[in-house]
């Protein structure tokens, strides 16, 4: 079993005065096409961490099957909504899936290839960090083995950089196809250039 984690709780502080995730993008709302994408692959569970604006956010998921967890910590930063995401996984739950919401390029084919990849290398290694790269850059999402739930919980760090940077040895990187899992769009040159 694989869980996704979509990290929706942040400001978006760098896109100025609108919230990222509630701008228009291909059509769609840019938060609900990448929670689309999610809960049209290969993955077993989706949970959507909220914080600014949650029920903003909540109202554009409503059609979609997931499970909505409120970090009302969230102004604390990402490290507190991957906590909040890993806390409410399934206790089988394998697999720790963690997804940025502001990469809309991530496809259904991109997300597969990973836990693919997770579920192939899980037979023989039980400690797996599976890791997207493209013409040698790592992206993003990051697959964790359930064996880094506990330390994931305690990490105190920004984000899990930390954790990857103590388990070298764990990581395996998935060569992509395609550049979707480093683009993302943070600022509003960003929105410009990718919507």
């Amino acid at each position: 079993m694989i869980s996704a984690i979509i990290l929706a709780a942040g400001e978006s502080r760098r896109m100025g005065e609108q919230n990222k995730l509630l701008l228009s993008f291909s059509g769609q709302v840019l938060i609900h096409k990448i929670v689309e994408t999610v809960c049209n692959s290969v993955v077993d569970d989706v949970l959507v961490v909220l914080g600014y604006e949650a029920e903003n956010i909540k109202a554009v998921l409503e059609n979609l099957p997931v499970r909505f967890l409120e970090n009302k910590g969230y102004e604390e930063g990402m490290t507190s909504s991957i906590q909040t995401g890993v806390r409410a996984t399934a206790e089988v739950s394998q697999g720790l899936l963690i997804c940025l919401a502001d990469m809309p390029f991530v496809d259904k084919a991109d997300l597969n290839r990973l836990v693919q990849a997770f579920t192939d290398l899980s037979k023989t290694e039980s400690s797996l960090i599976i890791v997207p790269v493209f013409q040698g850059k790592r992206g993003n999402p990051v697959l964790f083995s359930s064996k880094f739930r506990d330390e994931i919980l305690l990490h105190d760090g920004e984000g899990c950089r930390g954790i990857l940077r103590k388990h070298q040895q764990s990581i395996r990187e998935i060569e992509m196809d395609s550049e979707h899992v480093l683009l993302d769009v943070d600022t509003p040159e960003d929105y410009l250039l990718h919507s």
